[in-house]
């Protein structure tokens, strides 16, 4: 039995008619599913925050509008969805960096604007989106995978253990509007170039040996997670874990 995709040109495209706005949208994992969404009929919104590259993504994909600004400045949070003709169908935030430092490395002023930062995020979108998404739409975050299980650097374990409960509590707060999570392990991105430097084709190389998927996550694989949990209505509340098996390999190495 073939399992190749049907192409959206030869079937009823998932988002057909739909608005995505995509925060944190210009590169890597948020332009990526601003792709697919495009590609399964949605009209896109994107933000972020380097204009260039901003204007250049837009370009691409033919975007309803755009809108420069750091995610993590409330005022211009709320001044971005303030302007957003409403209604919207989803939202999709991909915003934000990980701190990843051991606790003798750590500095601390940056600990505590990461351990505050990406779950305030969450809320402050999810307050002004309630408003402006249509029932049955999605607010969608990530998250990493690490600290789920074992051990993890301490800060980025914190804030990927909070975002399922944060995500579980806003499914009932904002409904009808569903609230859900991608929680991926590591994703081939310019943002792990930029994190690992030298050590990325080891890395890559390690993924493949050992993942049982036999191959490195991508970001059309989280793209393409993204777009199902935005077409099917009966998923909210629920954290959707993507990493090729990298938890599983690691849980079996530790017995």
């Amino acid at each position: 039995m073939s399992t190749a995709t049907v192409p959206a040109t030869e079937r009823e495209r998932q988002l057909r008619g739909q608005t995505v706005v995509v925060i944190g949208g210009s590169s890597g994992i948020g332009l990526e599913t601003a792709r697919h969404a495009k590609a399964e009929g949605a009209e896109i919104v994107l933000t972020g925050r380097n204009p260039d590259r901003l204007q250049s993504a837009a370009a691409e994909l033919g975007a309803l509008s755009t809108a420069a600004f750091d995610a993590g400045d409330p005022d211009a949070l709320e001044g971005f969805f303030a302007h957003l003709k409403a209604p919207i169908d989803h939202v999709m935030v991909t915003a934000g960096r990980a701190y990843y430092a051991a606790l003798a490395d750590m500095d601390f002023d940056d600990a505590r604007r990461a351990l505050a930062g990406h779950p305030l995020l969450i809320l402050r979108v999810a307050r002004h989106a309630a408003g402006r998404v249509r029932p049955g739409g999605t607010l969608l975050s990530m998250c990493g995978t690490g600290g789920q299980t074992g051990v993890s650097l301490a800060v980025s374990a914190a804030v990927n253990a909070a975002l399922p409960a944060l995500t579980a509590n806003l499914a009932l707060e904002i409904a009808p509007v569903r609230v859900n999570l991608i929680a991926a392990g590591f994703v081939d991105t310019g943002l792990s170039a930029s994190l690992l430097g030298d050590g990325l084709q080891a890395r890559r190389d390690q993924l493949r040996e050992t993942l049982p998927i036999g191959r490195v996550v991508g970001p059309a694989d989280v793209a393409a997670l993204a777009v199902h949990i935005m077409s099917n209505t009966a998923l909210t509340g629920a954290t959707y874990n993507i990493d090729g098996g990298q938890q599983l390999v690691a849980a079996a190495t530790a017995k």
